[in-house]
């Protein structure tokens, strides 16, 4: 994935937020929504480094909420430091804001002095990525609900970790917040990873190739067919320009598809200045590295453009930048100048192509495409082409984690 962040980005990133916080003082509460798996230069934890920067400030007594995503690494620092964390459950990531009103009500009762939360952490010694859309996962999320309802117990989360991470900490953990009932939670903690770590196979995502995945969209007579590129997507730091996926379409002469978005500024400048109804040779994607795979040179006509772009993501917007909207042998390709994953069907719609007029969209995303096009689609193929987002972790060169995980070993317990 990609490299980690600037040192001085961060620090400043950090430094701006902090200043914020002392400017405030005294506060009550603290509430951060952070992601989790963050890494700068000289910080494999940088929300562990703003959380024990914020205690620093506040001192011991305020109590401090951390709103996770589920891809998070939930180190020791972050436990250690903070009062209460709150993790998404859901993957695509639709229940945000239940979270962090879930959060908000722990912070506050625990600021009346109502509940005195305790965290409880387990290593399931897992790498994994794990859809809650799909079975067993869906059930072990309905399973955090129940165990929430128990009287003194708090919260319960699932850190799927982020896998294309080499930092000591990365990896699947439980997470568990009683009321001053640490021994219990620590039981709850432990009985879930286990439970979680024996379905591992069953918890394992299913790709097909990218040439099988487009024999399954012809032969299906629905539409739209989805075909995830997953390799390819920009949320886990992959360049969002590889054109595997447009090759193989090209070469098997298939039509009446759309493919979203592809990353070419360049591309989007020449198409802009040509203008809507504009014929030209255009070089498209292929540009940021091996893992981009070649430019594809073709002729195409300009077909869409919309200057500052967005899509939806749940109740959210999302940049696109600038994108246009270009057509060459039966094919639509949507390019655009923010680096980001197709979230939603808005990706198409924003610059003209109905995507519901396609047989198959091909959308740049590992799985939280899945909230807003599995409801229109006849059926949603997850597809691993070359790529950066490589999806066996047995072959990730991992060089300062904790290698007793599995599948990198069978039994790490």
């Amino acid at each position: 994935a990609s490299r980690p962040d600037v040192r001085t980005v961060y620090e400043s990133l950090r430094d701006e937020i902090l200043d914020d916080l002392r400017a405030a003082l005294p506060v009550d509460i603290v509430l951060l929504g952070l992601h989790g798996a963050m890494v700068a230069d000289g910080y494999d934890d940088c929300e562990g480094d703003i959380v024990a920067r914020v205690r620093e400030i506040v001192g011991p007594d305020v109590p401090v909420g951390v709103e996770l995503d589920l891809h998070c690494h939930l180190t020791e620092q972050l436990v250690n430091d903070a009062t209460a964390i709150v993790i998404y459950k859901e993957y695509p990531h639709v229940d945000v804001v239940e979270r962090a009103v879930e959060l908000f009500d722990i912070i506050a009762a625990a600021a009346e002095k109502k509940v005195k939360p305790v965290m409880s952490l387990f290593d399931c010694r897992m790498i994994g990525l794990y859809r809650t859309t799909e079975e067993p996962m869906k059930s072990f999320v309905a399973r955090l609900t129940e165990l929430e309802r128990e009287e003194g117990v708090l919260s319960v989360s699932i850190a799927h970790g982020f896998p294309w991470a080499d930092v000591p900490e990365m990896g699947t953990r439980t997470l568990v917040i009683t009321d001053e009932r640490a021994d219990y939670g620590d039981e709850i903690a432990e009985k879930l990873g286990r439970d979680l770590f024996d379905q591992r196979e069953a918890l394992r995502p299913t790709y097909v190739s990218l040439d099988e995945g487009l024999t399954r969209a012809l032969a299906n007579p629905g539409s739209p067919v989805v075909l995830a590129d997953v390799t390819d997507n920009a949320g886990g730091g992959a360049p969002n320009d590889s054109t595997f996926a447009l090759r193989a379409m090209l070469e098997r002469g298939i039509g009446n598809a759309a493919i979203a978005c592809i990353w070419d500024p360049i591309a989007v400048a020449i198409a802009m200045d040509a203008g809507v109804g504009a014929q030209l040779d255009l070089r498209i994607g292929g540009k940021l590295g091996p893992v981009s795979g070649d430019p594809v040179d073709l002729r195409v006509t300009v077909t869409g453009i919309q200057r500052d772009a967005t899509q939806t993501f749940g109740p959210g917007i999302v940049k696109l930048g600038d994108a246009v909207a270009v057509h060459a042998e039966g094919i639509d390709m949507v390019l655009n100048t923010i680096r980001t994953q197709t979230f939603s069907p808005s990706c198409f719609s924003v610059v003209g192509i109905d995507p519901l007029q396609r047989h198959i969209l091909v959308v740049k995303s590992m799985h939280h495409f899945h909230a807003a096009f599995a409801p229109i689609a006849a059926e949603v193929i997850h597809v691993d082409a070359p790529g950066a987002m490589v999806t066996d972790f047995t072959k990730i060169p991992y060089t300062r984690i904790n290698f007793q995980m599995w599948p990198l070993v069978d039994h790490p317990f």
